[in-house]
């Protein structure tokens, strides 16, 4: 069983994909750089922490589901505390929202080490309060995963660059398991929670994945960091259906267990556990 842990580094051993060229990753600081992107947001949680998220309706963001917890209680934030912001650059963003209530995959586990268990039902859904329709803040269109093999793009905000959004617009997927499970080599940090990953196929962009979680890779064909999705498709359409419903054992935040827990989110203050970006 492959385990991801607080803050330490992962060992997969035979990815079996040769490295390709990654990009480095470029700040999307001016107004230029960030057009396309600005349904991409910083998630401010309680006081001091945020992940990453992203439109896909003027009312719903997606984002990873650990994101949702304390880091230190294991509590869920209340609905209240959590604030959406799209585009947001340098102090401003180009439009705000309060989260009315959110769900949780009804399959997600909150344990003491993350896996392949727990990162495969790593989704939630926010929705706001009010719709952002602001012209200019395009949500993005959803597809079920990515295949081995494909180029993929990543925009996150993160430790260190938080203040704007940061494109790797090439890294690659190094497997893509049927239970939903992606192994890539974008580059991820902690904060970087929830960011979309993005299909370029054709010059459209469109989201094929969560980031959940980082690791290294120290051996087989591919050697150094790697970063790990969820795939979307039915689980995506099990959160849509719940908010839809209002059936609060959907949206209802999942029990967590004394014994199992440990804090798993990244944050501003390096909070993300489990190699949880």
């Amino acid at each position: 069983m492959l385990f991801l842990r607080a803050l330490s580094l992962i060992a997969i051993f035979g990815a079996g994909i040769a490295a390709a060229q990654d990009k480095p990753l470029t700040a999307l600081e001016s107004g230029l750089t960030a057009q396309g992107w600005e349904a991409v947001g910083r998630i401010d949680l309680g006081e001091n922490g945020f992940c990453t998220g992203a439109l896909i309706s003027e009312r719903l963001v997606l984002t990873a589901a650990h994101c949702l917890f304390d880091r230190d209680t294991g509590a869920r934030y209340d609905d209240s505390t959590i604030l959406f912001r799209a585009g947001w650059r340098n102090g401003r963003a180009v439009a705000e929202g309060r989260v009315l209530r959110s769900v949780v995959h009804p399959e997600y586990q909150v344990t003491r080490f993350a896996t392949e268990d727990t990162v495969v039902n790593d989704l939630a859904l926010l929705e706001l309060a009010r719709p952002i329709n602001n012209r200019g803040v395009i949500p993005f269109v959803v597809r079920e995963k990515p295949s081995r093999g494909d180029m993929v793009a990543v925009v996150s905000y993160a430790r260190g660059r938080h203040e704007a959004p940061s494109l790797q617009d090439q890294c690659r997927v190094l497997d893509s398991r049927a239970e939903g499970v992606i192994y890539m080599t974008c580059s991820v940090d902690f904060g970087a929670s929830g960011s979309p990953v993005f299909s370029l196929e054709g010059g459209r962009a469109e989201i094929v994945s969560v980031v959940s979680a980082k690791g290294v890779s120290q051996g087989g064909d591919y050697i150094g960091d790697v970063s790990f999705g969820v795939a979307l498709g039915p689980k995506l359409d099990i959160l849509r259906a719940a908010l839809d419903e209002r059936d609060n054992r959907f949206i209802q935040a999942p029990v967590r267990s004394d014994t199992a827990f440990a804090p798993r989110r990244m944050t501003s203050e390096g909070g993300a556990r489990f190699l949880r970006p």
